[in-house]
C-alpha cells in the first residue's frame, strides 16, 4: 500500500505538468513443459510524470504464481517489485537517465532483496536515435551486468506515423557463490531484437522479436526484470492499441521459449496476455 501511496502524492504533485500519465495493465501467464510453474497473475500500476526537461517514471507490480508443489517447491511464488526512472534532457538531442529496480519480495527465489542500477545516455541524429543503458543488478550469490543499444528511427507517412528500433542486449553474469540458479547459465550472452510501431488517427499497433539466448536480463528500458532461473531463447510480440479521449487501451499478447535452469529443463513455452490502460493528462 504504501507504493499506491507514493503513486498518488508524485500525481498529486506534478498535477500541473504537461504531457504525463498514470496507467495500470493486467497480465495473464501460461507456462507450458515447466517442471515449476502452472499459470500466473501479473498487475501493476505506474506514473509518467513530465516537468520542464526533466521526467519521473515510477510502477509497482505485484504477481502471484501457481507453482508444481514438490519436496522442495511447497508453496506458491508471489513477487513484489518497484521501478524507478529519472531523465534529464540536457539539450535538444542529448538526455540522460537514471534506472533503479527493487525485488522487493519473492518468496521461493534467492533473488528476493536483488537491486538494479542503471545509467543511460541518448542522442537524437535528425530522424534517428541511439540510446544506450548500462543496467547492473546485485543478488546475494551472483551479479549481472547488462548493456543495451537501442537504435531508432521515426518517420510519417501522410498521417500515419512510424517507428523502428534495432536493440542488442549483452549480458554477463558473475558468480560471487555458488547456487542452482547460475550453476547451469553461461557466462556471457548476447541478444538481438526489433520493434516495430505504427500509429494511424488514434489506432496503434506494434510488435517485436527477440533472438538469442538471455538469462537474467533487464527488460523494457528497465521497467522489467526476469530475476528467475529461466534462459529465454526466442520471445515474439504483438500489440493493438486505441485512443479513447484522454485514454490509450492496450492488448498485447508475448510468446518466448525458455529453459528452467536449474534442471535443464528445455522446450518451455511461456505466454502472455496484457491488458493495459493510460491516462493522459
Amino acid at each position: 500500500m504504501k507504493f499506491l501511496l507514493l503513486l498518488t502524492v508524485a500525481t498529486y504533485l506534478f498535477a500541473q505538468t504537461i504531457h504525463s500519465s498514470v496507467s495500470s495493465y493486467y497480465e495473464t501467464k501460461n507456462f507450458t513443459n515447466s517442471k515449476q510453474k502452472n499459470d500466473a497473475i501479473v498487475y501493476g500500476v505506474g506514473a509518467d510524470i513530465h516537468s520542464a526537461n526533466s521526467a519521473y517514471k515510477i510502477a509497482y507490480e505485484q504477481g502471484d504464481t501457481d507453482t508444481k508443489k514438490s519436496p522442495k517447491l511447497t508453496e506458491d511464488l508471489e513477487t513484489a517489485k518497484l521501478f524507478l526512472q529519472y531523465s534529464y534532457r540536457v539539450a535538444d538531442k542529448l538526455s540522460l537517465n537514471i534506472n533503479y529496480i527493487n525485488i522487493l519480495e519473492d518468496n521461493i527465489a534467492i533473488t528476493q532483496g536483488g537491486q538494479t542500477y542503471g545509467l543511460g545516455i541518448g542522442y537524437k541524429f535528425n530522424i534517428i536515435s541511439l540510446h544506450i543503458n548500462n543496467f547492473y543488478t546485485q543478488y546475494d550469490d551472483f551479479n549481472v551486468n547488462q548493456i543495451d543499444t537501442d537504435i531508432e528511427y521515426k518517420t510519417a507517412l501522410n498521417s500515419i506515423k512510424i517507428k523502428f528500433n534495432l536493440l542488442t542486449k549483452y549480458i554477463q553474469i558473475d558468480d560471487t557463490n555458488v547456487n542452482s540458479f547460475t550453476k547451469n547459465a553461461d557466462e556471457n550472452y548476447f541478444t538481438t531484437g526489433a520493434k516495430f510501431h505504427l500509429h494511424y488517427q488514434g489506432y496503434h499497433f506494434g510488435s517485436a522479436i527477440y533472438l538469442g539466448k538471455r538469462a537474467f536480463s533487464v527488460m523494457n528500458d528497465g521497467f522489467k526484470i526476469q530475476h528467475h532461473a529461466m534462459e529465454f531463447d526466442e520471445t515474439y510480440a504483438i500489440g493493438l492499441g486505441k485512443n479513447i479521449s484522454n485514454f490509450v487501451i492496450r492488448l498485447q499478447y508475448i510468446y518466448a521459449t525458455a529453459t528452467e535452469l536449474p534442471m535443464s529443463n528445455k522446450d518451455v513455452k511461456v505466454s502472455n496476455t496484457k491488458l493495459l490502460l493510460n491516462y493522459k493528462f
